[in-house]
């Protein structure tokens, strides 16, 4: 998932087409454009509520949700001073009221059971997502009176839990970061920081910029240049489709896609993943399928086992520097 092509949103429980498809807590969905998979989370704090509802989401709640969807279309968002600014509280009593002025969210058919949050086989985030123990989520003291905000301490704590979530969305890949051994060079998450990355951006030719724009998926590309009124994609759009998609946003509108691109935390874990895959034995494959001419072919000198470690990260490095001056 690449910003644009999914969105985390609160789970609608209000028109169920199944009674079975009821929650027994507060959910978020995540979706996609291009696709029709769906990844339930549970919320792991006890209900918000007066009443003791289990489904209903309190302001803090959904401004949780909200800022993980901003940050998954690469947007900047200062989390602590977001949750700072919520007026929180537990008063369920105007739900129907409220949810009246709510936009109408899309009901997850085919979810939901009334007995277990279990995680399934293919997303969602288990009991560790939010970080902290969970029967301890949610009962810091409260300041400010009647507003009900949370004390300073547990905005603290919402800001870990986003972190927490957002690594969970990884599927429990192993960090690159947890293995010291050989030599030390920096990851490629390290090496390609926004800073870095959307500087570069501002300073390329819109030819260069059209020529990034070939690594995104199709859809995704399509979907970014039709905006939210768009129409709905059934099948991988074509190459006429792409180009006439390109063709129709502007210079600005192409930068700003990749700057999303760029910040968001799907690219700061692909490359953290990519990281592990070298660092574990898997340079001379992956070099080989993206036409990057290392080193040895990138096996340790007088014999065939791949490098590793750090040294396979810096001779990859290296030979994407080589492979790029050799075209220019």
């Amino acid at each position: 998932m690449i910003p644009e092509d999914g969105n985390f949103v609160p789970y609608d429980t209000r028109t169920p087409s199944n009674a079975t498809a009821k929650t027994n807590g507060r959910v978020f969905v995540l979706k996609f454009n291009s696709s029709s998979q769906r990844h339930l989370f549970w919320l792991q704090s006890k209900p918000q509520g007066r009443s003791g509802d289990p489904a209903w989401l309190s302001p803090r709640d959904l401004k949780i949700g909200d800022i993980v969807d901003r940050l998954l279309q690469g947007e900047e968002v200062d989390v602590n001073r977001e949750l700072a600014s919520v007026r929180n509280n537990n008063d369920d009593s105007r739900r129907d009221a409220d949810d009246d002025e709510d936009e109408q969210m899309e009901d997850v058919e085919g979810h939901g059971d009334r007995g277990a949050h279990r995680r399934s086989g293919q997303g969602g985030a288990g009991p560790d997502a939010t970080g902290g123990d969970f029967r301890e989520e949610g009962e810091d003291a409260r300041e400010g009176g009647s507003d009900g905000a949370r004390a300073a301490g547990n905005d603290a704590a919402a800001a870990d839990a986003v972190r927490n979530f957002l690594n969970s969305l990884k599927g429990g890949q192993s960090s690159a970061s947890s293995r010291p051994e050989g030599k030390a060079y920096p990851l490629l998450n390290d090496l390609l920081e926004p800073s870095v990355t959307i500087s570069m951006l501002d300073s390329v030719t819109d030819e260069h910029v059209d020529n990034l724009l070939n690594f995104l998926p199709p859809t995704v590309l399509v979907l970014a240049q039709q905006g939210e009124n768009g129409d709905a994609i059934s099948q991988e759009p074509g190459a006429e489709s792409v180009e006439a998609a390109k063709q129709a946003m502007s210079s600005s509108q192409k930068r700003s896609l990749l700057k999303k691109v760029l910040r968001s935390p799907q690219f700061t874990q692909s490359l953290a993943s990519l990281t592990v895959a070298l660092r574990d034995g898997g340079l001379p494959t992956i070099a080989e399928a993206l036409g990057i001419e290392v080193q040895n072919g990138g096996v340790v000198r007088g014999g065939a086992v791949p490098l590793g470690g750090g040294e396979a990260v810096e001779a990859f490095v290296e030979g994407v520097k080589k492979t790029v001056q050799r075209k220019q």
